[in-house]
């Protein structure tokens, strides 16, 4: 038995490098949250383009480890949880990154208004989105504490809702004047 736990170790993943992969992503995409909503609140145009620079950082970034994510994929035998899952939450959490850095392009190019109370609430609720995301990557290293992924999840799904009725009441202001 000593021999076959040998051999299985040569096939284990030598560090966390999918954890801590993971942990920098969720953690530019909580900092990118905060920027955006900082994004929506700043009245100073040219102060914007500073913000945008700042995401655009924290994207490429997220960028290079989602690609450090699949280059591991492809070196390690045992992972440790499923590959597709390990695939499909680096996809997802640079989709995240990804849409944060559009959105903040997009308020800055169209100039939106900085006292637009919905779109700052809005923001909000993706800044709030974001940590929840970030706590619940960061929990993942941990599988014993399912309890406190599971609460950030139902946040999340919680402050979507919050989102879509912020949304519509914005959509229906829109066409009322």
């Amino acid at each position: 038995m000593a021999g076959l736990n040998s051999f299985l170790k040569i096939f284990m993943p030598k560090n966390k490098i999918f954890y801590e992969l993971f942990e920098k992503v969720a953690n530019n995409v909580a900092k990118m949250g905060s920027i955006l909503r900082d994004l929506v609140a700043e009245p100073d145009f040219d102060k914007r383009g500073a913000l945008i620079a700042q995401l655009e950082d924290l994207e490429h970034a997220n960028d290079e480890h989602t690609h450090s994510l699949f280059t591991e994929l492809g070196r390690n035998f045992i992972t440790p949880f499923d590959r597709e899952d390990i695939h499909y939450l680096a996809t997802a959490l640079d989709d995240i990154a990804d849409y944060i850095y559009a959105a903040g392009k997009k308020i800055n190019f169209y100039r939106v208004n900085p006292n637009d109370t919905g779109m700052q609430k809005f923001a909000e609720l993706i800044e709030q989105s974001a940590e929840q995301v970030r706590i619940a990557v960061t929990e993942l290293r941990d599988m014993k504490n399912m309890r406190s992924i599971t609460e950030a999840l139902v946040k999340i799904n919680s402050i979507e809702n919050q989102a879509d009725d912020i949304f519509d009441f914005s959509i229906e202001k829109l066409f009322a004047t």
